[in-house]
């Protein structure tokens, strides 16, 4: 009875240990099954991460159409965002006598850009910075270059509109979605310049010193980017505004003056915008009977 008994207390204690190492098996298989199953996430992340910004480099042709679309000079200062092995600052520097900066995340290339610009003998007047291109100060730069995705230029699109008026920006195949470029060429790859717009919105009031009576102009502006519309009183007169153009700090229009209505003239406008003061030329006529006078006009509101 005894060896029974222990014979019965061993089965019992060898079935509860088989129930032990089924019920560990099971929770390893799970947890396995869970790490498996997050696994592709974690890879999608992560390849969304390195694929924001991938390395494809710019032909040749298309970066010097770019420089030579965005007018870059000696005085000009060229920050590429994404600059890959550098060849858009260094071509910049080499070519039109440009300074500039390229900044990108994989430090390999950096150390890469910076051989080429020693090879190219212009490290003097070029660098290159492993740096986050949203954590880049944009206000030093004159010209602006990417070839980035369309993701990354919707981020990055409201800072791009508040840098100062002029800043050049030029893409390599992708635009910036309803901010319409400013000229367009196409060089085996889409190339898109724009010319960041003044702010010119609001109510502007003018004294226009023109013979034989000083008029009086009050302009309404209304913008998206740099198109602008125009609705103008001549002496109180709603009078119609014609040909408005804004690049960058620039900007010019026309209308007609009908103060003498057996004498009528077009006023051509053009001037630079400089915060909340426009200041400029404004020609009378044509011909012979051209006038040309200064004229300045101040925002009284937004």
């Amino acid at each position: 009875m005894k060896i029974k008994a222990d014979r019965g207390w061993r089965m019992a204690e060898l079935r509860a240990e088989g129930r032990r190492c089924l019920a560990f098996l099971l929770s390893t298989f799970a947890l396995l099954l869970g790490v498996l199953a997050a696994a592709p996430v974690f890879a999608q992340a992560d390849a969304h991460l390195m694929t924001d910004v991938p390395y494809v480099p710019t032909p040749q042709v298309t970066v010097d159409e770019m420089l030579r679309l965005a007018n870059v000079g000696p005085q000009d200062f060229v920050l590429d965002l994404g600059s890959g092995d550098g060849r858009i600052v260094v071509t910049a520097a080499r070519k039109f006598g440009a300074r500039g900066l390229g900044v990108d995340l994989d430090f390999h290339l950096v150390i890469q850009s910076e051989g080429n610009a020693q090879r190219a003998g212009v490290e003097d007047r070029v660098s290159f910075l492993q740096q986050d291109l949203f954590k880049t100060d944009l206000a030093q730069a004159t010209v602006i270059t990417m070839y980035l995705l369309p993701p990354v230029t919707r981020k990055l699109r409201p800072r791009l509109l508040e840098l100062k008026p002029g800043t050049r920006i030029v893409s390599h195949d992708f635009d910036l979605q309803d901010w319409k470029p400013d000229r367009k060429t196409y060089i085996r790859k889409n190339v898109f310049l724009w010319i960041v717009p003044a702010k010119v919105a609001g109510r502007w009031q003018a004294h226009l010193p023109l013979p034989p009576v000083e008029r009086q102009l009050e302009l309404t502006l209304e913008q998206r980017f740099q198109e602008v519309s125009a609705h103008a009183r001549l002496n109180g007169v709603p009078t119609q505004v014609w040909e408005t153009r804004l690049e960058g700090e620039r900007i010019s229009l026309a209308m007609v003056d009908s103060s003498d209505r057996e004498n009528e003239a077009t006023l051509y406008f053009e001037g630079r915008v400089s915060g909340d003061v426009i200041e400029g030329n404004v020609v009378s006529g044509a011909g012979s009977t051209r006038t040309t006078v200064p004229w300045r006009a101040v925002r009284i509101k937004p």
